[in-house]
């Protein structure tokens, strides 16, 4: 059989990796949005003599590095979307990215824990007016970043990520399905963004307000508490972004009512499925393997037919087995 003539039967594995989504545009933006402040804020502590000010346009640094890494990961993953390299694409760049992202937020948790506890027992003598102005910009920066990575966030609304599924059936017991579309709240790499200005903005309110006792009710011991609180806060998130990007990264089982759902879909006039494996291959998207015993075998295209679609499983290769 000539080469050429099993294209019908192939087909690539970007699954709309090459595109660009509303995603990296929105953390494109926030990383320009973050500079700016970085840079502002430390042209204003050499111009005002201001070390506060240079303080805060060097933790600015450091966000617009942890965002760096997301705006890096999403144009590896669209410019290697067709790399023959990665067998099921590049779904899955986004959620390593989002993994060390988390890993650097417990970093981040760690050194503020680390500042606090030394607060505790060796106090410092703080500029409360320097200290709350640059807390408040800082606040402003990160609620405005916070909002443009957050439009949508949990949602799909990019309209150039339409789900557009063709099937191709393979005469050999295989069915592939391949299909274009991506669901934000899956995206681990625009969840790790999100988080890091979150972080940062939660960390302002409680520093405002930490900093508003010390100056008004000389409670200056509200300020390294707050940073306890806050620490373990992103300590938290980085946690819970760390399992959930951790299981993608090891083809963790998908979800149960996904499996569940699958499973039941082919299930149907006795046919039986004798083995499953179902996992993420990227935002919002599955790939499976489905064994099926029956009396009375179908062709695999017939199965791949029962799928709903609304399961996104772009990647289905269906055994058959006859019961004797």
């Amino acid at each position: 059989m000539h080469t050429h003539s099993l294209q019908p039967w192939q087909h690539e594995h970007s699954f709309g990796q090459e595109r660009q989504s509303a995603g990296e545009r929105r953390t494109l933006a926030v990383v320009v949005l973050t500079l700016a402040t970085m840079l502002a804020e430390i042209a204003g502590g050499f111009a005002f003599g201001s070390m506060a000010l240079l303080a805060d346009g060097v933790h600015m640094a450091s966000h617009a590095l942890a965002l760096g890494i997301s705006v890096f990961a999403y144009v590896y993953a669209r410019r290697h979307a067709r790399d023959a390299r990665f067998s099921f694409g590049t779904g899955k760049v986004g959620t390593l990215a989002g993994f060390a992202s988390a890993l650097l937020l417990g970093i981040i948790a760690l050194g503020m824990l680390w500042e606090s506890a030394a607060r505790i027992y060796a106090p410092s003598d703080i500029a409360f007016d320097q200290a709350i102005m640059v807390a408040v910009l800082g606040l402003a920066v990160n609620v405005a970043s916070a909002l443009i990575l957050g439009h949508g966030h949990g949602h799909h609304h990019d309209a150039h990520d339409h789900d557009r599924d063709h099937a191709h059936h393979h005469d050999d017991g295989h069915a592939h399905r391949h299909s274009h579309g991506a669901a934000e709240h899956d995206d681990h790499n625009l969840r790790s963004a999100y988080l890091h200005v979150v972080a940062d903005a939660v960390t302002s309110v409680l520093a405002i307000a930490a900093l508003l006792g010390g100056k008004y009710m000389d409670a200056d011991w509200l300020d390294p508490l707050m940073g306890v609180v806050g620490a373990v806060l992103v300590a938290n998130w980085s946690r819970g972004l760390l399992r959930d990007s951790g299981r993608v990264l090891l083809d963790w089982q998908a979800p149960p009512d996904v499996s569940e759902a699958l499973r039941r879909s082919v299930e149907r006039d006795g046919d039986r499925v004798a083995d499953l494996h179902v996992w993420s291959i990227g935002p919002g998207i599955h790939a499976a393997i489905v064994s099926i015993v029956t009396h009375d075998p179908r062709p695999p295209g017939h199965y791949h037919g029962l799928v709903p679609p609304h399961l996104a499983v772009r990647h289905l290769s269906v055994e058959v087995h006859r019961c004797g």
